[in-house]
């Protein structure tokens, strides 16, 4: 089930738009203004942000930018302005699509469901672990604006682990599927990787671990997902 990230300090709309998302089959979490639409993000992974744009404390653009700058997410803003040059602030804070109040809630579910169609397209180079981005295309790891970079064998185990959590892979599978059906060396290289992994994302276990599975192999579990 996706997870929505509705903030709106009017307690009204977030509760119309509670009502329409969890009709069509979508879990909502709701914040009351952009700071504390940060701390949900903080403690959820979430699959789309609507985000009102007049809040307190944080408002909409500084908190669209936050999560541009930190997430790969869809990001739709809603405002009662109609002024260009606040559609421009939104597009140039980073989000996908604009919203004025009163909307149509279908037109919200339709937009919505563009935006799903686009990131997956676009997602097949991207895996998410909660914080941290693995960038396929790339070949390196984001948190945030830092970057992280590993040995190439290291990068895909994870990736290839990372794109299916929950799975149990086997030793041999992931020898065929990381380094080839042509390697010749001992599958224990496949334990030797996963310790280097496992200290080098010894900070990350609120966001990830990796499980061994006595006499099979290894899978990724997400925390807190």
């Amino acid at each position: 089930m996706k997870k929505i990230l509705v903030t709106d300090d009017d307690m009204n709309i977030r509760t119309l738009l509670k009502h329409v998302l969890t009709r069509e089959g979508y879990q909502v979490l709701e914040a009351g203004d952009g700071r504390e639409g940060i701390t949900v993000l903080k403690e959820h992974t979430v699959d789309m942000a609507i985000v009102d744009v007049m809040m307190p404390h944080v408002d909409g653009l500084e908190l669209c930018q936050h999560i541009r700058e930190t997430y790969d997410i869809p990001i739709i803003l809603l405002t009662a302005r109609q002024q260009l040059s606040d559609k421009e602030q939104g597009y140039l804070r980073g989000t996908d699509d604009y919203l004025t109040k009163p909307f149509e809630p279908e037109e919200l579910i339709f937009r919505m469901k563009a935006l799903f169609r686009r990131y997956s397209v676009a997602s097949n180079d991207k895996i998410r672990l909660n914080s941290l981005v693995i960038d396929r295309k790339n070949y390196e790891i984001n948190d945030g604006d830092d970057v992280l970079l590993l040995p190439v064998k290291e990068f895909e185990l994870l990736a290839q682990l990372a794109q299916y959590p929950g799975r149990l892979f086997s030793r041999s599978e992931l020898i065929e599927l990381v380094w080839g059906a042509g390697y010749e060396g001992d599958e224990r290289t496949v334990d030797v990787h996963i310790k280097r992994l496992r200290q080098r994302f010894a900070g990350y276990q609120d966001d990830f671990v990796i499980r061994t599975v006595r006499g099979i192999g290894y899978k990724v579990e997400m925390i807190n997902a």
